[in-house]
């Protein structure tokens, strides 16, 4: 047992970079991603997140990224690439925060991680903690960069650069303020909250927006045209269940079946939770 502190402050100062995605792994873009990242450092530790983020669905590679990021060593370097706006004039930034640093298009894809760890304002998507930079210093992009590829031909190399040590502040100017993009936030009156789903996860659980601190004792949940009653502890509570799950937010599920499929539920529909009386 006495060797782990050892091995533990060993690894920790291997670069560490994550990858999230709406790429897919059929085609070459990851995988020429993850060889500009070995070409510049060859002993950074790369792992993927995910790479089935729905074709430009912002808001579900935010909440991919706010749920398995914070659970990284704090130098990390977390790239996102859902970019709808690749080549447009959408800034390319990265954001250092206390629990790591965050590559990508400003388009709202950082927002809900930004938000979760108080690093930055709901209302205007002020930085509070967090610093922004633009990526704009080509010494650190390829040197041809594509108008379609930013995820290789920026991205990757300046995650690359950060991970090995490079500043943040060497990579670009720096920014007062992000864009919040499609992030959607609960609206709360007395007793009711109105959320939407963000994610349907591969069971088929439909995942909301709606976090635990917003919910009553006794609840009543509708969604997908039916009404739930209370909060259930596991996924085998009943047939069809509204629960707390992992990433801390209100999810609808079913008993080893898809409620997701069975209410069908997509992501943008609403989920409304009441105080019941």
């Amino acid at each position: 047992m006495s060797s782990l502190p050892v091995l533990a402050c060993a690894v920790s100062d291997r670069p560490i970079i994550t990858l999230t995605t709406d790429f897919g792994l059929r085609d070459p873009y990851v995988g020429a991603m993850k060889g500009v990242i070995a070409s510049i450092a060859p002993g950074a530790s790369v792992f993927d997140i995910s790479h089935d983020v729905a074709p430009q669905d912002i808001e579900g590679g935010a909440f991919l990224i706010a749920a398995a990021c914070p659970y990284y060593p704090s130098h990390a370097v977390h790239v996102g690439v859902v970019d709808p706006g690749v080549g447009t004039d959408r800034r390319p930034v990265a954001i250092a925060t206390k629990r790591g640093t965050f590559v990508g298009p400003d388009n709202g894809l950082f927002s809900r991680v930004l938000l979760e760890l108080g690093e930055a304002e709901v209302i205007d998507a002020t930085l509070r903690g967090a610093r922004a930079f633009q990526l704009s210093d080509p010494g650190f992009h390829l040197p041809d960069v594509s108008a379609t590829f930013h995820g290789r031909d920026i991205f990757a190399p300046v995650a690359a650069h950060l991970a090995v040590g490079v500043p943040p502040e060497d990579v670009g100017v720096a920014l007062q303020e992000l864009s919040l993009g499609p992030l959607s936030i609960p609206e709360k009156s007395e007793g009711v909250v109105i959320g939407r789903i963000t994610h349907v996860d591969r069971f088929g659980n439909a995942i909301t927006n709606i976090s635990s601190d917003l919910l009553p004792v006794r609840a009543l949940i509708e969604v997908g045209g039916v009404v739930l009653q209370g909060i259930a502890r596991t996924y085998q509570d009943g047939d069809l269940v509204a629960l707390v799950g992992s990433a801390g937010v209100l999810e609808v599920a079913a008993r080893e079946d898809s409620a997701a499929r069975i209410l069908r539920l997509h992501p943008g529909d609403p989920c409304v939770v009441r105080t019941a009386v």
